[in-house]
């Protein structure tokens, strides 16, 4: 489908509009059913499948903690054998806008993507630096121990 977008590109579009803060065309990117899983996440949460959960995850993103102005850096997108899948390598950079702190928040994304939509993604970033980031990090750290008490 020549006029859909190359997964370097849809990749280029959702770091960017994640930045952006444009929901809805992040929301975009993604096919209906989809299957995005945040394997290094602390506190192990299940894959997301469809529209409607990506919805509500990226709608949690907003309007709690700091306020961050970030754009994606580093960028080195690796193709592999497979004509849908890519590996990026990134990390996000910014500032927290109430305190004036810098971070950066490593990151590596497979995705996989056919007809210029997102199908499948693998997303690992380092999510205690975005929580630290985000003024949130006792209480992911209390949610961690409380997900992996014995």
């Amino acid at each position: 489908m020549p006029d859909s977008l190359s997964p370097r590109q849809v990749f280029l579009e959702l770091v960017h509009g994640v930045c952006d803060e444009r929901w809805e065309d992040v929301l975009d990117l993604y096919a209906e059913q989809t299957h995005v899983d945040h394997p290094f996440h602390p506190e192990g949460t299940p894959p997301m499948r469809s529209l409607a959960e990506l919805r509500a995850h990226f709608g949690a993103g907003g309007g709690s903690g700091r306020t961050l102005r970030r754009r994606p850096a580093g960028i080195t997108v690796h193709e592999t054998a497979d004509p849908e899948v890519i590996v990026a390598e990134f990390r996000y950079e910014g500032v927290v806008v109430e305190t004036g702190a810098p971070f950066a928040i490593p990151a590596i994304f497979v995705l996989r993507v056919r007809n210029g939509k997102i199908v499948e993604s693998r997303d690992y970033l380092d999510h205690l630096r975005s929580a630290a980031a985000r003024g949130h990090l006792g209480e992911v750290l209390a949610a961690v121990g409380r997900h992996h008490a014995p």
